[in-house]
C-alpha cells in the first residue's frame, strides 16, 4: 500500500472543528518522564486499584504536573499521566503494595541509572503484557468484558507495531493511512473476535447501541478506535513516535449514526490524532534494539 503523507505545518482538511493541529516529538521527554515518574513511585506517591491496576485520579493528576510538557491536552482527557503508572507495572518498574506503587530492583536501577535502553525494554515488556486492555480506555464501547469477546491483546499490540515498522522513520503519516494499513497487512488487527461477539459490544444501550449494527464503520470504531489508543497513549508515551493531534471534539464523525451516537462530543479521547512519525529512537526499538543505546539523544533533564 502506497504511503500518504501530510504536511502538519497546514491543517489537515476536516479537522477544522476541532481546533489547531499540533506537534509533539516524545523520545528525549519520555525518558525525562520516565525518571519523573520513577521518583514519585520511589516516594511511594502513587496509588492503583488493588484488582484493576489503573491509577486513581489523584494519581494521574500528580503525574501530569510532572511531565515534562504536560500531558497532550491541558486540564483535558489525561493520556500520557494515565499511561504511566500503568507502564511502571507491566515494565516490572514497580509493584503494588496495598494500593501504593514502590520500587522494584529493577526500577531502583534504573531510576540510578535512566537510560533509552530502558524505554526498548519497557516497550518489549509491554507488548506481551496480557494484564491490561487498551480498549478499555475507550469508556464509551461497553461490554467488553464478557468473556470470549475480545482477541488476544498481544497479538493486536503486535498488529500495531508492525505497521509502524513497514514505515518510514521520520516520514509523517496520515492516522487514516495507518488505519487502512492496519486492515489489510497480512496479520490485519482484529479486536472483536467475530461478528457474533461484534454484537455484545455497544454504546450506552446494549440493544439499540449494538455495534453489531454498525456495518462498514464497526471496524473505525472498535479496532480503530484501539489502534488510536495504542498509538497515542503507548508508543508516543514511551518515545516511539512524534504524534500531530488536534481536539477530539469534531476530529471523527463515524459513530454520529450510530444510535446514541449523536449525544457523545468523542468517541474515544484519541480520536483527534491526526498523524504520527515513527521518531530515531522509535526506528531503533521497531528494528534493531541494540542500537538504542547508540543514539545521540538527549539524557534526562535533572
Amino acid at each position: 500500500m502506497a504511503e500518504r503523507t501530510i504536511d502538519v505545518t497546514d491543517e489537515p482538511a476536516g479537522y477544522d472543528e476541532a481546533g489547531p493541529v499540533l506537534l509533539r516529538g516524545t523520545a528525549p521527554d519520555a525518558l525525562s518522564n520516565l525518571v519523573a515518574v520513577l521518583e514519585l513511585a520511589a516516594d511511594r506517591q502513587l496509588s492503583c486499584g488493588a484488582t484493576t491496576r489503573s491509577p486513581s485520579a489523584a494519581t494521574v493528576k500528580l503525574v501530569a504536573d510532572v511531565l515534562v510538557a504536560g500531558d497532550y491536552y491541558d486540564g483535558g482527557e489525561p493520556i500520557a499521566a494515565a499511561a504511566w503508572p500503568v507502564l511502571l507495572q507491566v515494565g516490572g518498574l514497580a509493584r503494588q503494595a496495598g494500593t501504593r506503587l514502590e520500587l522494584t530492583r529493577l526500577g531502583e536501577a534504573t531510576l540510578a541509572e535512566p537510560s533509552y535502553q530502558a524505554l526498548s525494554a519497557l516497550w518489549t515488556k509491554w507488548l506481551a503484557c496480557v494484564s491490561h486492555d487498551e480498549l478499555r480506555r475507550v469508556d464509551a464501547i461497553k461490554g467488553q468484558r464478557k468473556p470470549s469477546t475480545l482477541t488476544s491483546v498481544p497479538k493486536r499490540r503486535a498488529a500495531v507495531a508492525a505497521a509502524l515498522a513497514s514505515f518510514d522513520p521520520g516520514t509523517w503519516i496520515d492516522c487514516d493511512d495507518l488505519l487502512a494499513m492496519l486492515q489489510t497487512q497480512p496479520a490485519p488487527l482484529v479486536v472483536a473476535r467475530s461478528l457474533l461477539t461484534l454484537f455484545r459490544l455497544y454504546l450506552i444501550d446494549s440493544y439499540y447501541g449494538s455495534l453489531g449494527h454498525a456495518g462498514h464503520n464497526a471496524w473505525a470504531i472498535v479496532e480503530g478506535r484501539y489502534a488510536l489508543c495504542v498509538l497515542f497513549e503507548y508508543a508516543a508515551t514511551m518515545g516511539v513516535i512524534d504524534v500531530a493531534y488536534t481536539g477530539p471534539a469534531g476530529a471523527r464523525d463515524d459513530y454520529r449514526k450510530l444510535w446514541g451516537g449523536d449525544s457523545l462530543s468523542w468517541l474515544s479521547r484519541y480520536d483527534g490524532l491526526v498523524a504520527v512519525r515513527v521518531n530515531e529512537l522509535g526506528a531503533a526499538i521497531l528494528h534493531d534494539p541494540a542500537a538504542v543505546g547508540s543514539l545521540g539523544l538527549p539524557k534526562p533533564r535533572k
